[in-house]
């Protein structure tokens, strides 16, 4: 059976699709099929109305936000997003959705501009401090413009009020974490260092 949503500290994880735009060297997709000990490949992508189900049978009195994350890139599902979304607030709830930052690319338009009333927090993976070494290690399908896309992506949240931060990855050098960080903060964004799963 497909793991839906998943329980990580507190917070609720929504898990929507396998597909990705990247194909990272890191991710752990191409080494495990699970994450904090929960089985994420689908088997079949659910639907909005199965996963509000399954968050109205999870127990949110200690979930302090819903977040669209899983073992795919979200914006896949934007449509989807945002329906869960909804109903995520309306039942008093922050959501987050942890991002490469191509959904405008992959919806072939400017999600960014409906965010707001949907999305309080968004984390977006910059994984690197160039476009070549993210081209190399990222391997997207957009190439290496991705890398450009994810920081423009970026700008346009902060701009819609959005709580916005970016990260990388620790397996990458200390010099390109430097230069990832000072990218994230000329955006002006949060900057993260991420733990590599293993």
């Amino acid at each position: 059976m497909d793991t839906i949503t998943y329980k990580i500290g507190n917070g609720i994880y929504i898990n929507l699709t396998n597909k990705c735009s990247n194909d990272c060297t890191f991710c752990e997709r191409n080494r495990i099929k699970g994450v904090g000990g929960y089985y994420l490949w689908l088997d079949k992508e659910p639907t909005a109305l199965e996963i509000i189900e399954s968050l109205k049978k999870s127990d949110l009195s200690d979930c302090e936000e819903i977040v669209f994350c899983g073992f795919g890139e979200p914006t896949y599902r934007w449509e989807v997003i945002k329906q869960v979304a909804s109903f995520a607030h309306s039942v008093g709830k922050i959501t987050r959705i942890n991002t490469n930052g191509q959904g405008s690319l992959i919806n072939g338009y400017d999600i960014t501009k409906e965010m707001a009333e949907f999305i309080d927090k968004v984390n977006i993976s910059l994984n690197n401090g160039s476009s070549k070494r993210y081209d190399e290690d990222c391997r997207s399908i957009y190439g290496e413009s991705a890398f450009y896309e994810l920081q423009d992506f970026a700008k346009k949240c902060l701009q819609q009020g959005i709580d916005t931060t970016m990260s990388v990855v620790d397996c990458i050098c200390s010099g390109e974490v430097e230069q990832a960080r000072e990218i994230a903060l000329k955006i002006g964004a949060k900057f993260r260092i991420r733990e590599e799963i293993k």
